[in-house]
């Protein structure tokens, strides 16, 4: 568990007032703020279950350290778990965002009594803490790069979990391979699907899902041209933008979702599924193809790419200038400080 500081900046005249800002998130590992951590050894998990409990706990505890330790903020910003908003609420003194990246009542299973037993005061909490913040803020910016380069690869970006739908990439890859091989040439001999995506050992999911993906590619007769590449660092991430056709996002109803940006930031074209975050951010037939999350829905969109490469590269520019336009730092940078001006500015009011 982490807490940043920061500043937020307040022009009055020639004079400009520094804001005290402290960030609290359950992972804080970026960013050019000083960071201290609080917590960390309290479990993240008991034997790999509990994921709920213990994030909860361990956020609760770096909230009373920031109570108790640091000296008084004008602004609290909370990132992720809002069980913690009451807490701050009691330093009358400071104002506080929620930034909601996705309720994680609206993430979790409820398949079964147990689980939604287990769910049930969690998701109350979440529900009931969440509108107590003075201000909440939804969605992400991708950050900028500079690709141009087409090459008959596609990529899919997502972490190993069941829920990001990795096997639509892999299944719609092998409908397209099937359906071109029937016609006159090879146009797809060196066409490959890169599944790149976080991976953690230690967690269940990811090693049996990635399994699983390895024996579906061999089902569907793609293994020899399906890589999977397991946390990939920034750097490895853009040299497969950089080498890819365009990018495959396969989550079915998720939520805003910073893989389509950094795609488009890369001039790079997605192919999403026609629900959830990529809605908003993927204009359909502009800067990629929005569809139903079928294999051959997918493999639809793909041969288009595979038949006119200059058309990956023109919704490619238009992908960048949206990205430029809407989801760029610097517009993402000058929300936030409105806002925290805004928030503060109640305050005093």
């Amino acid at each position: 568990m982490a807490a940043a500081a920061g500043v937020a900046g307040e022009s009055s005249g020639t004079k400009t007032r520094k804001l005290k800002v402290a960030v609290i998130h359950p992972d804080l590992g970026i960013g050019p703020f000083p960071v201290t951590v609080y917590g960390d050894f309290l479990p993240r998990h008991v034997f790999y279950r509990f994921h709920a409990v213990c994030a909860y706990l361990r956020c609760i505890f770096v909230a009373l350290c920031v109570l108790l330790w640091w000296p008084s903020f004008d602004v609290i910003l909370v990132d992720q778990v809002s069980v913690v908003i009451p807490l701050l609420k009691l330093k009358a003194s400071s104002k506080t965002i929620f930034y909601c990246h996705f309720p994680d009542m609206l993430l979790a299973q409820h398949t079964t009594l147990l689980r939604r037993l287990y769910r049930k005061p969690i998701d109350m909490i979440e529900e009931a803490t969440t509108g107590m913040a003075d201000l909440i803020l939804v969605n992400i910016v991708a950050k900028l790069n500079y690709h141009l380069s087409v090459r008959l690869n596609f990529l899919s970006i997502n972490r190993f979990e069941r829920k990001k739908n990795l096997g639509l990439a892999i299944s719609a890859f092998a409908l397209l391979r099937s359906v071109v091989s029937k016609q006159p040439g090879d146009a797809l001999r060196e066409a490959s699907l890169t599944v790149a995506g976080g991976y953690d050992k230690r967690l269940k999911e990811n090693v049996e899902y990635l399994e699983e993906l390895k024996r579906l590619a061999a089902t569907e007769g793609v293994s020899e041209h399906v890589k999977f590449v397991t946390s990939c660092s920034s750097s490895e991430r853009n040299e497969l933008l950089s080498n890819c056709l365009c990018v495959l996002y396969t989550p079915k109803d998720e939520h805003f979702g910073i893989v389509p940006l950094e795609a488009m930031a890369a001039y790079k074209p997605v192919i999403a599924c026609n629900s959830g975050g990529p809605v908003e951010t993927v204009v359909n037939e502009a800067t990629g193809f929005l569809c139903d999350p079928s294999p051959i829905e997918f493999s639809k969109a793909m041969l288009k790419f595979v038949s006119d490469h200059d058309l990956a590269v023109r919704m490619g520019k238009q992908a960048r200038d949206r990205v430029v336009q809407k989801f760029s730092t610097k517009t993402f940078g000058d929300l936030l400080n409105s806002y925290v001006l805004n928030v503060y500015h109640q305050r005093m009011e």
